[in-house]
């Protein structure tokens, strides 16, 4: 999904299809990047996925440590690489992104609220690198870049719900370990509903906005509203775990929105 928003960002930059090479490129640069620090982030988290998440390949034995941060470091310079042929300052914004990973993989986890706001940033990163791939940064890709920042920030405080007992005993100082699950599920919907109601000004920082925004964004909207009351209707583990998979959903009929809201314009 995250290599897809990149092809939107470019999409909506340019008002038309972008090249091969940067549809291709761009792609790789976002898939290739998540994908490394994912892989990583499960190196560092493999105590705590003892705990709540044994199943998980390096837990498992299936996949070995070394195995692991060989992979990390192959799509890691793979996705540099990638970034590097659509110029300088999409190296350099991957860059950046891979440092604040290594952050919060390593230090920022612990630090909660910081640590989500970190890992949303990078999320919504890809709005603001497909602008400067095809070097059209539309007033709209911002707009796109806050709402995914704080759908995605809704959706790490409602995942620290179902790794309280792993998180407490690893000194992750997430909000639903440090206040409850309960204040982390009303905080995820806060989160949600300001998400919803900022999706509506869209139109107002940029008059070219398609009426064809609307519909796929509606109807994610609806969806992050439900999930809302579920969280705060029943802040458990069980619950949590089906909310997180749906939002990914949401996400993504708000990015179909956003690219027919985008194009159609033009």
């Amino acid at each position: 999904m995250i290599g897809l928003a990149v092809l939107v960002a470019e999409t909506i930059g340019l008002g038309s299809l972008p090249s091969a090479t940067e549809a291709v490129f761009g792609f790789l640069t976002a898939f290739l990047l998540l994908a490394g620090t994912m892989v990583f982030n499960d190196i560092q988290d493999v105590q705590v996925d003892r705990v709540n998440s044994p199943d998980r390949p390096i837990p498992s034995g299936r996949v070995t440590i070394r195995q692991a941060h060989s992979l990390s470091i192959v799509f890691s310079v793979f996705a540099l690489v990638a970034s590097l042929v659509l110029g300088i300052l999409t190296f350099l914004t991957a860059l950046v992104a891979l440092a604040l990973m290594a952050y919060y993989n390593t230090r920022g986890k612990k630090t909660g609220l910081l640590g989500n706001a970190v890992v949303s940033f990078n999320v919504a990163l890809p709005f603001f690198f497909g602008g400067l791939a095809v070097n059209s940064l539309r007033p709209l890709l911002f707009i796109f870049f806050l709402l995914a920042f704080l759908a995605n920030t809704a959706r790490e405080l409602a995942k620290g719900i179902t790794d309280v007992a792993g998180d407490s005993s690893k000194g992750v100082m997430t909000i639903a370990v440090t206040q409850g699950p309960k204040r982390a599920a009303e905080l995820a919907a806060t989160f949600f509903i300001v998400a919803v109601l900022l999706s509506f000004l869209a139109p107002i920082f940029d008059p070219k906005v398609s009426l064809l925004y609307f519909p796929g964004v509606v109807i994610a909207d609806l969806g992050f509203l439900y999930s809302s009351y579920r969280l705060v209707r029943d802040p458990t583990a069980s619950t949590v775990r089906k909310v997180k998979s749906h939002v990914l959903v949401w996400m993504l009929l708000g990015l179909v929105g956003f690219l027919l809201g985008g194009i159609v314009a033009f």
